[in-house]
């Protein structure tokens, strides 16, 4: 099959574009045939080797979530035919989806509605399961309540935004001003340009913070939140950063993978709650070009790449 290849830590040039083995179905396992897979942010920091997910061995092939076919069945597969179309993302600490082909566990992938092309599956996948788990699961937002959503217009930040409204919250975010309409369109009642205003200024007593940016804004975000109230953070680390309040909860969604949750992004999709991310698509040979516009973390959306029929 064909991948982007990884051989060693570093920038954008330890990325190579080449053939590796085609994997095999172990028992419960199904061998997909990828036909779009997601960029996230995640996979900069496993590639730059800052990531707390270690790569276990060289050449080495990034990328979590997906959405395509099923090619063949491990043993004591019965859920899935050969043909059918799925979507999902990759167990937790592993990767491989810069590629042509993945095998994964038949327990924790959802089938695609046809009402969703792979492109949107593979958009919706691991932004939508980490902003249902934080904002469902983890924060457990509430209609009624306030929520200021950090970094309105990433992937995860939009798909938040869109389901606190759904759930009936008020939502403030933060973006830059280009990203005004985008952000608003979702769903966001109140816009604060951090390249311009000091959102500890303008924002206080909140209900819950829910944080994807990471570093200062992790730290500040907490003197905006009500006392009794939470803020999730999914920038700052995999452990919940130290609260400097000891009437404000400090969280850190744990973000599994399980097919009930995948349900639930096809149900919000199919309702009209959610709408699928502005996307940019690349082929998979172009990876370095999409990789590039991660790594800037001024991106709107999405980045998906497609692979050759």
């Amino acid at each position: 099959m064909k991948a982007i290849i990884m051989d060693r830590h570093g920038g954008l040039d330890v990325l190579r574009y080449g053939d590796m083995p085609d994997p095999v179905a172990d028992a419960g396992e199904v061998v997909v045939d990828i036909h779009a897979a997601s960029i996230n942010a995640a996979d900069v920091k496993v590639r730059e080797g800052s990531s707390s997910v270690t790569v276990p061995k060289f050449p080495h092939i990034l990328g979590r979530d997906f959405s395509g076919v099923v090619a063949s069945l491990g043993a004591g597969v019965t859920d899935f035919a050969v043909g059918d179309a799925v979507f999902g993302v990759l167990a937790a600490r592993r990767e491989g989806t810069y590629a042509e082909k993945v095998a994964e566990r038949a327990a924790i992938l959802c089938r695609k509605p046809g009402n969703l092309s792979h492109v949107e599956a593979a958009a919706l996948a691991l932004t939508g399961l980490t902003a249902l788990i934080s904002i469902e699961d983890t924060i457990r937002l509430r209609r009624g309540e306030t929520i200021l959503i950090q970094g309105g217009a990433g992937g995860v930040a939009g798909y938040a935004i869109q389901l606190a409204k759904h759930i009936g919250a008020r939502v403030i975010t933060t973006a830059s001003a280009e990203n005004h309409a985008y952000v608003r369109s979702l769903g966001a009642d109140q816009v604060i340009d951090y390249k311009k205003d000091d959102f500890t200024k303008i924002v206080k007593d909140v209900d819950a913070v829910f944080e994807t940016v990471g570093g200062e804004v992790t730290t500040r975000s907490f003197a905006v939140v009500k006392s009794g109230g939470r803020m999730a953070s999914i920038g700052s680390g995999h452990t919940a950063p130290p609260s400097p309040r000891a009437d404000v909860q400090s969280l850190r969604p744990a973000v599994g993978r399980d097919r009930p949750h995948l349900e639930r992004i096809v149900h919000l999709h199919a309702t009209g709650a959610v709408r699928v991310p502005e996307t940019r698509v690349f082929p998979l040979r172009e990876a370095v070009a999409a990789q590039r516009i991660s790594e800037g973390r001024h991106l709107r959306g999405k980045l998906v790449l497609t692979m050759s029929p």
